[in-house]
């Protein structure tokens, strides 16, 4: 059983930032040598890259939700009380 729902936006950037924080030690340790500004494309690229996978999860998930609704209003069955 799930505690929480699975948010993969989320995900994503926490992909991003650990992929960031690893890049950065290790060029604190020498073992490879880029320019910093190499790293402002990847941090934005990463942040789009996630409101983008959040917005589409969101989308699946409104969709799924109205199908689930339209299929319980179509079987007669009503959650409200009258």
């Amino acid at each position: 059983m799930l505690r929480h729902e699975f948010r993969p936006g989320r995900a994503v950037a926490g992909l991003v930032m650990l992929t960031l924080a690893a890049g950065y030690a290790a060029d604190a340790a020498g073992a490879w040598h880029v320019p910093w500004t190499f790293f402002a494309p990847v941090l934005l690229g990463g942040l789009w890259l996630a409101a983008t996978v959040t917005w589409v999860s969101y989308r699946v998930r409104r969709r799924r939700a109205g199908r689930e609704g339209s299929a319980e209003a179509s079987r007669g069955g009503s959650t409200q009380a009258l």
